[in-house]
């Protein structure tokens, strides 16, 4: 694998390439540590030392790498572009116009990336809004009620700059990202995303090494544990079950088209990490909001303080139920076997032994509902084994190790050296995979 990665950099076009996407890489990791212009980043530094954030939070500050609590230029994050191209995509269920979009090819896809650039340059604007108000009000840190002041001088014009800077700081990483894609190797917010969830892990298991009880232990334990998950991740991630499909022979003019075999791969997990992030993110509104309420004593919010902790039996149950709903939910929204049995037919194509049209449609229909059982328990496994884990070692439920991380870690990085070693067989080298 080192000859090959040498190779690789031997190669003048895939060297610059490899070059430049690093070089960005490290731009992102910069950005995450530049702070917004009137923020008091001594005072911030102090609080982080003591406090810890709410989960929502925490997810987002993983996917910015850290900066959103140190009130960054890259605060919000990739988050903002996430979050709109799930809602462009789900709109296609509701909006007739984004689904004819969706079918009009390169010239359609287009149209659907604009429309996604703006959204997300209007969420940035409401998240940035929403985490400048939670900082204020100490939300963001765990503070509620001290008078420590993050932002000075805090006046509206300081606010309104922070905003516009930390939304343009979205609209910078959306510009890396495609520029990545463009002229680099791999995805460009894929690989955004993933070097905002490594840069976290040496500081995070330092922590763990560094526990005055028990911390070498816990550290190997974490590791391998880590290790086997990884593993267990790619077996799966690479599983899929292959549906052949026979082309009929057409004759146009003098010329023979079609006659050939292929097949239709369906992932066992279709949904990716969509699901993880929905029941997530829906499991940590209710203590979020508590945050806010001033009366502590109230006795809903001292229910759901005491039963949706992560290490909590009903919130695992919740989690779990919610993480296999959403996979269903969305393997349904991304798989349309119907569209799917017309385009088969449009072309010739049908599965032997089954009708084209509506048969094929409900045999597809069959199979990905059998495969999305399996994929969905595996999802929910993965997402509980990091909140199991901690909790049996007594480790804070912050650290990034999670189901969501683990995921997106060996996704980009599967992907990313599928990318390299195409390149690589395209010169006539042995690539990273056999």
């Amino acid at each position: 694998m080192l000859g090959t990665f040498a190779k690789a950099f031997r190669t003048p076009d895939l060297r610059r390439k490899l070059l430049f996407t690093i070089g960005i890489m490290v731009l992102f990791r910069l950005g995450s540590f530049i702070p917004t212009p009137g923020v008091d980043y001594a005072a911030i530094n102090s609080i982080q030392k003591q406090a810890s954030g709410n989960d929502l939070l925490g997810l987002i500050n993983l996917f910015s790498g850290g900066g959103l609590l140190q009130l960054s230029v890259f605060a919000l994050g990739i988050m903002p572009y996430i979050t709109a191209s799930i809602i462009v995509q789900l709109l296609r269920v509701v909006i007739p116009r984004f689904e004819a979009l969706h079918k009009e090819g390169q010239s359609g896809q287009t149209k659907l990336t604009q429309y996604t650039r703006y959204l997300t340059i209007a969420l940035a604007v409401l998240q940035s809004t929403a985490v400048i108000t939670t900082a204020r009000s100490g939300v963001l840190f765990g503070q509620v009620g001290t008078d420590t002041k993050v932002i000075d001088p805090d006046t509206p014009w300081t606010v309104a700059l922070m905003i516009i800077t930390m939304t343009a700081g979205t609209g910078l990483i959306m510009w890396l990202g495609e520029l990545i894609t463009e002229k680099g190797v791999g995805n460009g917010m894929s690989l955004l995303i993933f070097t905002s969830i490594v840069a976290g892990f040496p500081s995070s298991m330092g922590q763990i090494l560094g526990q005055s009880n028990g911390g070498l232990t816990n550290f190997v334990v974490v590791l391998a544990v880590f290790v086997a998950v990884i593993a267990a991740i790619v077996f799966v991630e690479q599983s899929q079950r292959r549906i052949r499909v026979q082309y009929a022979k057409r004759m146009v003019g003098r010329r023979t088209y079609g006659g050939s075999t292929t097949y239709i791969p369906i992932k066992i997990n279709t949904a990716g990490v969509i699901p993880i992030i929905f029941s997530s993110s829906l499991l940590t509104l209710p203590s979020m909001i508590t945050q806010f309420v001033t009366d502590q004593t109230n006795p809903v919010v001292q229910w759901i303080a005491a039963n949706m902790g992560q290490t909590d039996a009903l919130y695992m149950i919740l989690y779990a139920a919610l993480t296999i709903f959403f996979c269903f939910f969305y393997t349904a929204i991304t798989f349309n076997p119907e569209e799917v049995a017309d385009n088969m037919k449009k072309y010739g194509g049908f599965i032997p032994g089954i009708r084209a049209g509506r048969p094929t449609a409900e045999y597809l229909s069959y199979v990905i509902n059998r495969i999305t059982t399996p994929g969905s328990i595996y999802l929910a496994v993965v997402a509980l084994i990091p909140q199991v884990l901690f909790g049996l070692l007594g480790i804070n439920q912050n650290l990034p190790f999670g189901g969501t991380t683990l995921l997106i870690i060996v996704g980009v990085g599967l992907d990313t050296v599928k990318q390299i070693e195409s390149q690589l067989q395209q010169r006539h080298y042995e690539g990273f995979l056999r």
